[in-house]
């Protein structure tokens, strides 16, 4: 019988039996190669998460916009260090927080030039702790994320300058997103170069995810994150939990890395507490986690000034001037000048330097032509008020306050000074016509007000003085009243001082300050 199989090769014709070990010898390499290929992919990504990139070189001296104005820029020489937050160095110009090579280079000469040092961490946490700082004019600059640029771009020109930095890294992304972020061998690098330390700004909690029902999208950080699949927030003890175990895997990443625990921690986003969807109790327990971990905490956007110095040290919060893209050298130095503390004894006359003053209230005109009568209220308002230079004086506690206020009418209009100003207790003076009282406020929104009947006139001569412990009042050389302070630290009550002028009245009779003195 003849019998036919398929599996004998006698049957196939000879060109066949030829071709198959080719085949099969292409089909072996074909399912090699898929095999191979996703330990292939994981090399290539691995070997890219732990590469160190080439550094640039500085530009050339000289170049940055603003470089020629450094000298009549230079600031007074000050007692506190001034946080710079800078975030990506490098070409790309379409974000706002990258700034670029040559302005960055640009920016430490002139820091230099102005008698600029920087500090390290640890010499920054130690002026939080003593007031102290090695010499009159000093910086502390910080880079929030820990993007690839710092090794790429910053390094060579802190290198240049002989100056130091400290990165805040979201340790979760470490390593990922390559080229974006840095990864840990650069870190190494950097580290060990002793112009880096590293300090912490969340392991994964630098997102903005949905925080209500409606997908409004905010910092996970500073917000109870919305469960969509519960149709929920998170409860107070899932958000604490939640953040609690970020922060210790935070720390316990850099430790791990062979790096120094992290003294400092900067918030994501620089979003504020009072503007989250936390509650006054989630906000405390937040604050007090951060307490537990780190010397203090820094910001951006802070709700009241609190530049580093004895005041923000209480509070255990700092606020940075930040670093942009459009942030020339003479603008940075510019706006040191605003930052750099103003003693009391060297205010003098303020009235007389209107760029000192920030307008608040209803109109934003800069300058204090509105209390002085040089300029008019728009219509329809009826409130204005200015601070005197809030960033320079936020550690003032001990000085005099002398004015002298005229177009007092009736009840309808009156001025205001307000000392201890940005502090956790301010203390507001009101004087009208015939009448003055003082207001004390506290954390807690509780207060005390004290009154006095003043001889009736349109023209009255002020007299504050505020000491660590006492705000006395004196209006035309009299005693009007005081106030003592409770038991809190001194620092905790500094502050300087704001202005206002009030007219409630249809005649539109503006009252106005016709002088002030510091002493």
């Amino acid at each position: 019988m003849d019998v036919k199989s398929d599996d004998c090769p006698a049957t196939l014709p000879r060109r066949s039996r030829d071709v198959r070990p080719l085949l099969r010898a292409a089909l072996g390499l074909l399912t090699a190669a898929v095999v191979a290929l996703p330990f292939t992919v994981a090399w290539q990504y691995d070997a890219l998460r732990r590469a160190v990139a080439e550094q640039t070189a500085p530009p050339l001296p000289g170049g940055g916009s603003g470089a020629g104005a450094d000298a009549k820029a230079t600031p007074p020489a000050g007692s506190a260090p001034v946080v710079l937050a800078y975030h990506d160095i490098g070409p790309d110009d379409r974000s706002r927080y990258t700034v670029s090579l040559e302005h960055f280079d640009a920016q430490l000469r002139a820091l230099r030039g102005a008698g600029y040092r920087t500090l390290s961490t640890r010499e920054f946490t130690d002026f939080l702790r003593t007031g102290r700082t090695p010499q009159p004019r000093t910086v502390y600059l910080t880079f929030d994320d820990g993007t690839h640029g710092l090794w790429t771009h910053a390094d060579p020109v802190l290198a240049r300058y002989g100056m130091k930095a400290a990165a805040y890294l979201i340790t979760g992304q470490v390593g990922t997103h390559r080229p974006y972020y840095l990864s840990w061998p650069e870190i190494e690098r950097m580290a060990r170069s002793g112009r880096w330390d590293f300090q912490a700004h969340t392991h994964l909690s630098h997102e903005r995810a949905a925080v209500d029902a409606a997908g409004h999208e905010r910092s996970v950080f500073t917000n109870r994150r919305w469960l969509a699949d519960e149709g929920r927030a998170e409860t107070p003890d899932e958000y604490r939990r939640r953040i609690a175990a970020d922060l210790d895997r935070s720390a316990r990443t850099l430790v791990r890395h062979g790096l120094p625990r992290p003294r400092l921690f900067a918030y994501p986003f620089s979003e504020r507490l009072d503007e989250s969807n936390l509650g006054a109790r989630d906000a405390e327990a937040l604050r007090s986690a951060l307490r537990q971990r780190f010397t203090a905490t820094l910001t951006n956007s802070a709700a009241r000034p609190s530049p580093a110095g004895p005041r923000a040290a209480a509070v255990g919060e700092v606020q940075r001037l930040e670093v942009t893209r459009d942030t020339t050298a003479a603008g940075l130095l510019r706006e040191l000048a605003r930052w750099d503390p103003v003693a009391p004894r060297d205010a003098g006359r303020p009235l007389s330097h209107p760029a000192h003053w920030q307008t608040t209230g209803a109109s934003e005109q800069a300058g204090p032509g509105m209390l002085t009568g040089d300029s008019r209220p728009p219509d329809g308002t009826a409130y204005v008020s200015a601070d005197y230079r809030p960033l320079a004086t936020a550690d003032w506690t001990d000085y005099r306050l002398r004015a002298t206020v005229g177009g007092l009418h009736g009840t309808s209009n009156g001025v205001g000074i307000t000392v201890r100003a940005g502090s956790d207790h301010p203390v507001s003076l009101s004087v009208g016509h015939h009448t003055a009282s003082l207001t004390t406020d506290g954390p807690a929104g509780t207060g005390d007000r004290r009154s006095c009947r003043l001889d009736p006139s349109a023209t009255h001569r002020i007299a504050v003085l505020v000491t660590p412990r006492q705000v006395r009042v004196s209006v035309d050389g009299k005693t009007c009243t005081a106030f003592r302070a409770g038991r809190w630290r001194v620092a905790e009550g500094a502050g300087g001082f704001s202005l206002n002028v009030r007219n409630d009245g249809p005649e539109r009779q503006w009252p106005r300050f016709t002088s002030l003195q510091v002493e």
